[in-house]
């Protein structure tokens, strides 16, 4: 490959930082005037049902330019969520401790919105069947 923009532009500096099936890649890079920006890559990991797998790549480019603004509003929607919501992660996929628990026993008068069931809803419950009785 020639070196008129063909090529991936070298990287100056890089951070990487995994975060489950995701991994953020952090990269300045120089334009042909000299100058630095910033790609922030988003890469995420998806296995296909023969077992292989394939990653999507979502990239961003970050100008010198648009770092002051870009960085102020970062920083109001994380200070945002983190006062509406604290640090602690509530999402079972990412916490890695998570243990998935049978809700079968402690969630049985729940219906699948939520509500209480009544004891006259008792017929709409679902029933197990076993279709090698039939």
């Amino acid at each position: 490959m020639s070196d008129h923009g063909m090529m991936e532009k070298e990287e100056i500096f890089s951070k990487v930082l995994r975060a489950g099936r995701r991994t953020y890649f952090f990269d300045v890079r120089s334009t042909k005037a000299g100058d630095y920006y910033l790609t922030i890559t988003e890469s995420k990991k998806f296995t296909n049902d023969d077992g292989s797998f394939h990653y999507k790549k979502h990239k961003i480019y970050l100008y010198k330019e648009d770092f002051n603004e870009f960085n102020e509003i970062l920083k109001e929607m994380t200070d945002y969520i983190i006062d509406e919501k604290g640090d602690e992660v509530i999402s079972e996929r990412h916490q890695k401790d998570f243990k998935k628990e049978d809700y079968s026993s402690t969630n049985d008068d729940l219906a699948e919105g939520g509500e209480s069931v009544n004891d006259s809803d008792s017929a709409d419950k679902f029933t197990d069947i076993n279709f090698e009785d039939i």
